[in-house]
């Protein structure tokens, strides 16, 4: 491992680690439990998930990042520093690093990420935004002179892009994408049967029976929880036609949002876009009906991409090649890497 480059994506759901000529080495939830008492980190990952909605008043699950950004510091360094020993054996390992960010970052949030990395002992820190890494984990020539289109649904934020020669031409990020849709199956289940259900609860109904258009056959998922009056337990089936009528305001707005960049768009890039269509990544992208309903509303192709919860960790390790560019090596090509630290 001595000597390595890695990458990481820092999900608001997830935290995955690409090492050069391994591919992905790591995929954990992006959570960790604290004791309020004492602030002693008691879990993290996998672990710290099982606990979301479970806790007593002493534990805390918390989410150090928040729409694609870093919302708790210090507990996202404790994280990817303890991330960053479990994938080394080495004592010295300082590796160099490449991290994707949201396109729409502040400079003030970037250094957040840039320091929380450093910390865990890092030689050098690559930025590359996820738009540009979802297309090349999704194994999309981005070099040439010619528009390609990339919508990353992840869990915080939505980062669409049109990419040519290797940057960003036109570019959009809203925090609206997969917590939006949970917060929205909540919402709807306490409106309309008054069943008051968890976070937890609310993605494993996502994920059975989630749908953004209509589904050809009857789906039913059987949701538990607390009925708001009574205050005892209750559970309703709920079929695969409320659930589209829960999602329906996430949904529209990342069709508004598509439209808005399609507006944007220069019309040679346009031209190329409409040829070649659009490509999906991100896990939200595998809601079903997701490509659809953009194909629909944008008059143009869409298709998902291979496995794509994991383009944008996979698009990242392979600009791992390029961090020698960023220190004046000879590069043939144009770099993808936005920034170095």
């Amino acid at each position: 491992m001595m000597g390595s480059d890695i990458a990481l994506d820092l999900g608001t759901s997830s935290v995955k680690i690409y090492v050069s000529g391994k591919g992905i080495v790591l995929n954990e939830p992006a959570v960790a439990a604290v004791d309020t008492y004492t602030d002693e980190v008691l879990a993290m990952g996998e672990e710290a998930y099982t606990m979301v909605g479970r806790t007593s008043e002493r534990v805390r699950v918390v989410h150090p990042l928040c729409n694609g950004v870093i919302s708790e510091y210090d507990l996202a360094e404790y994280i990817i520093g303890r991330y960053m020993k479990k994938i080394s054996s080495s004592r010295v390992f300082m590796p160099r690093v490449v991290v994707s960010v949201p396109c729409e970052i502040t400079e003030v949030e970037k250094r957040a990420v840039v320091d929380a990395i450093s910390a865990s002992g890092v030689r050098k820190v690559c930025l590359i935004e996820e738009p540009v890494a979802a297309a090349m984990g999704a194994g999309m020539e981005i070099t040439e002179p010619h528009g390609t289109l990339v919508v990353d649904i992840g869990g915080g934020t939505t980062d669409m892009a049109v990419i040519s020669l290797g940057g960003i031409a036109v570019s959009d990020s809203i925090k609206v994408a997969g917590d939006a849709f949970d917060e929205d199956i909540i919402k709807y289940l306490r409106r309309k049967y008054n069943l008051i259900i968890g976070q937890r609860m609310a993605e494993e109904a996502k994920k059975k029976i989630g749908c953004v258009v209509k589904r050809p056959d009857p789906v039913f998922f059987r949701v538990k929880g607390r009925n708001a009056a009574t205050g005892l337990p209750a559970f309703i089936d709920m079929t695969g036609d409320e659930m589209l009528e829960a999602m329906q305001e996430p949904v529209q707005h990342i069709v508004r949002a598509l439209q808005n960049l399609l507006e944007q768009t220069p019309p040679e890039l346009m031209g190329d876009v409409y040829t070649d269509g659009a490509v999906l990544t991100g896990g939200s992208a595998q809601i079903y009906g997701m490509d659809q309903i953009l194909s629909r509303e944008a008059k143009l192709p869409v298709r998902i991409a291979e496995e794509p919860q994991v383009c944008v960790a996979k698009g990242a390790g392979y600009a791992t090649k390029y961090i020698g560019a960023m220190d004046g090596e000879a590069l043939t090509g144009i770099n993808p890497l936005s920034a170095a630290y």
